[in-house]
C-alpha cells in the first residue's frame, strides 16, 4: 500500500482529493491538510510515499514544500495554474494535474507515481538482496565477509563464530545461527549440524560422517544427515 496525504487551502478541492484517494486500490490516505505546515509536521514523524499538493497556497507554497522535502517522497501538484508546468518538471514532479480534473486523470497520475515507487523499492531490493556478502558487526567494527570466503560457521548461544580462508582467527558477532542462516544463500551454504553452519563449495573431505577442514572435524548430525547426504549424492562420481 502507498501512503498518501493530500494538501490544499481550498476545502472543496481537498475534499474531492482526499475523496480520490478514499477509492483508489492501492492508496493509504495517512492525512489530508489545509495548511502546508501542518503536513511538513506531520511527516516528520509519518512516513508518506506520496504527496498531492497544491501551489498556490498561503504560508508555504506547494512549490516550496516540494523543495523541502527529502528524497523518496513523490509529489503530484494539483494546481489552476498551467504556467507552474515547467517548475514541476524542474523538481522531478510524478504529474501535474490541472484543475478541475476527472478521476479517469487522477487515476492516470496515480498509475505513473505507482511504477516511480515500484521502480525505486525494487533497485533498492537489488542492493540488499545479494549473493556475494554481508556485514557482521565484530569488536566495535562492522566487517565486510564475502560468502566466498567462508569455510564453517559455529554457533555459540547467543554469539557466532565465523571462519574463513583469509584469517587464522574467526570473526566473533554477537547473533544467532537462526538469523545468520536466514541471511545465507541457500545455494552455498547448508547447515549440518545445530551449532554448524558449511559452505558447500569449500568441502575437502568428508570421514565418516564428518566434514573436516584443515584439523578440525565437523560433525554432520542425524537431523540433517539427509540433506547432506542429498547434497553428497548430487555430486558423488561412483
Amino acid at each position: 500500500m502507498i501512503r498518501v496525504i493530500a494538501i490544499d487551502d481550498e476545502p472543496l478541492a481537498l475534499q474531492l482529493v482526499t475523496g480520490y484517494i478514499k477509492r483508489t486500490p492501492g492508496l493509504t490516505l495517512t492525512g489530508g491538510f489545509d495548511n502546508p505546515l501542518d503536513a511538513v509536521e506531520f511527516m516528520s514523524h509519518q512516513p508518506v510515499d506520496l504527496v498531492f499538493v497544491d501551489i498556490q497556497m498561503p504560508d508555504l507554497t506547494g512549490i516550496e514544500f516540494t523543495r523541502s522535502l527529502a528524497g523518496g517522497t513523490k509529489v503530484i501538484f494539483t494546481t489552476a495554474y498551467e504556467e507552474y508546468a515547467l517548475e514541476g518538471f524542474r523538481l522531478d514532479v510524478v504529474d501535474y494535474l490541472l484543475k478541475p480534473f476527472s478521476y479517469e486523470e487522477f487515476l492516470r497520475a496515480v498509475q505513473k507515481a505507482q511504477r516511480h515507487i515500484r521502480l525505486e523499492k525494487g533497485a533498492l531490493n537489488q542492493v540488499e538482496a545479494n549473493n556475494d556478502f554481508l556485514f557482521l558487526k565484530s569488536d566495535y567494527k562492522i566487517k565486510r565477509i564475502n560468502f566466498n570466503d567462508i569455510l564453517y560457521i559455529e554457533g555459540l548461544k547467543d554469539y557466532v563464530k565465523v571462519f574463513t580462508v583469509n584469517s587464522p582467527k574467526p570473526v566473533l558477532s554477537l547473533t544467532t545461527m537462526k538469523l545468520l542462516e536466514s541471511k545465507l544463500p541457500v545455494s552455498k551454504f547448508l547447515r549440518v549440524h545445530r551449532s554448524f553452519i558449511v559452505n558447500l563449495e569449500r568441502i575437502d573431505t568428508v570421514e565418516r560422517s564428518r566434514i573436516v577442514f584443515g584439523k578440525t572435524y565437523i560433525p554432520v548430525s542425524d537431523q540433517y544427515k539427509d540433506k547432506f547426504q542429498e547434497f553428497l549424492n548430487k555430486n558423488f562420481l561412483m
